[in-house]
C-alpha cells in the first residue's frame, strides 16, 4: 500500500484544501497530499496523532445511551468551541478511530443516505461544592444517539418524537420507563443550571492541545441565546430545508426553560 502524506483538514476548510490539491481517501476518511513538496497544502500539514487515551480520561464513564443535558451556564460552550479547528479534526479522528468507526452507544456506522454521521460527545463530572465541571471522557456517537443525548435541543428543533423512539429502541426501556428517565434528566438539569460552573479541560491540555479559555460564565447565556436565534433564522430560511441537521448542544435562552417544562407536561 502506498504511504499516504496525510493532512489535518477541518471540515470547514475542505473545499479550500481540495482547491489547493488535497485528495480524499474514502476508506481512511481523511485528506492527503498526492505528492511531496506541495507548498499549497502546508497549512494542513499533519501534526502527530493524539493518543487513544487522553491523560486522566475515564472511558468507562457514562456508557450506553442516556439523556445527558448540559447546564444552561455551559450551553454552546463545548470542546469544539475551545480548541483550534485543526486540533478538533485531530480529536475527532482519534475518537472515531478508536471506536472502530461505530457509534459507542448503538453500534451504528456512518450512513450518508440516512444522514447519520459520527460525532464527538463530551462526558463530564460535576463537583457541586467547587462548582467545577470536569471533562472526563470523549465518546463517539451517531447523529441519532447524539440527538437523544441533547434531548432539550431535540425538543426545540422538533425532533422529540424521533429522539424518544430512538431512546426506547436502543436502551430497551418501555415508553413509561423512558419518560421517567427523561423527566429525571431534566430535573437534574434544572438543579445544575441553578449554579454557575467553571470548566476543567485538563485532559486536553495534558495531551498537548492548546485550549482557548471559554467565555466568562456570566456571558455564556447571552452568547448561547444569540447562537440559538441565529440557528433558528438559518433553519427557517428556504435554503436550509435540504441541509442535514447536526445537533450540537442543548438549546439556550430564557424562554427555553418554560418550553422544556411545557413539553414534558404534554
Amino acid at each position: 500500500m502506498v504511504e499516504r502524506i496525510w493532512l489535518d483538514v477541518p471540515y470547514a476548510q475542505k473545499d479550500e484544501a481540495k482547491a489547493a490539491g488535497a485528495r480524499w481517501d474514502p476508506a481512511a476518511k481523511r485528506w492527503y497530499a498526492p505528492r511531496e513538496g506541495m507548498t499549497t497544502l502546508a497549512p494542513w500539514a499533519a501534526a502527530p496523532d493524539i493518543p487513544d487515551l487522553l491523560p486522566g480520561e475515564d472511558r468507562t464513564l457514562g456508557s450506553g445511551l442516556f439523556v445527558d443535558l448540559v447546564p444552561s451556564s455551559c450551553w454552546f460552550t463545548n470542546v469544539r468551541s475551545c480548541v483550534a479547528q485543526r486540533d478538533w479534526e485531530r480529536l475527532r479522528r482519534m475518537i472515531t478511530r478508536r471506536a472502530g468507526l461505530r457509534c459507542e452507544a448503538c453500534g451504528a456506522e456512518e450512513d450518508r443516505q440516512a444522514k447519520r454521521w459520527l460525532e464527538a460527545h463530551e462526558r463530564w463530572v460535576y463537583d457541586e461544592a467547587r462548582r467545577v465541571q470536569t471533562l472526563k471522557r470523549l465518546i463517539c456517537l451517531c447523529t441519532h444517539c447524539h440527538t437523544v443525548t441533547h434531548f432539550g435541543y431535540a425538543q426545540v428543533r422538533g425532533l422529540e418524537t424521533q429522539a424518544f423512539a430512538h431512546l426506547v429502541h436502543v436502551t430497551g426501556m418501555s415508553p413509561g420507563q423512558a419518560r421517567q428517565h427523561v423527566d429525571a434528566a431534566f430535573a437534574l438539569w434544572e438543579q445544575r443550571s441553578a449554579l454557575t460552573w467553571s470548566l476543567d479541560l485538563r485532559i486536553l491540555t495534558g495531551a498537548g492541545i492548546t485550549v482557548t479559555p471559554p467565555p466568562d460564565a456570566r456571558h455564556r447565556r447571552g452568547i448561547a441565546a444569540a447562537t440559538l436565534a441565529a440557528e433558528e433564522t438559518a433553519r427557517s430560511s428556504p435554503a436550509s430545508r435540504d441541509m442535514p441537521s447536526v445537533p450540537r448542544q442543548d438549546a439556550p435562552s430564557a424562554f427555553v426553560r418554560s418550553l422544556f417544562r411545557g413539553a414534558r407536561r404534554g
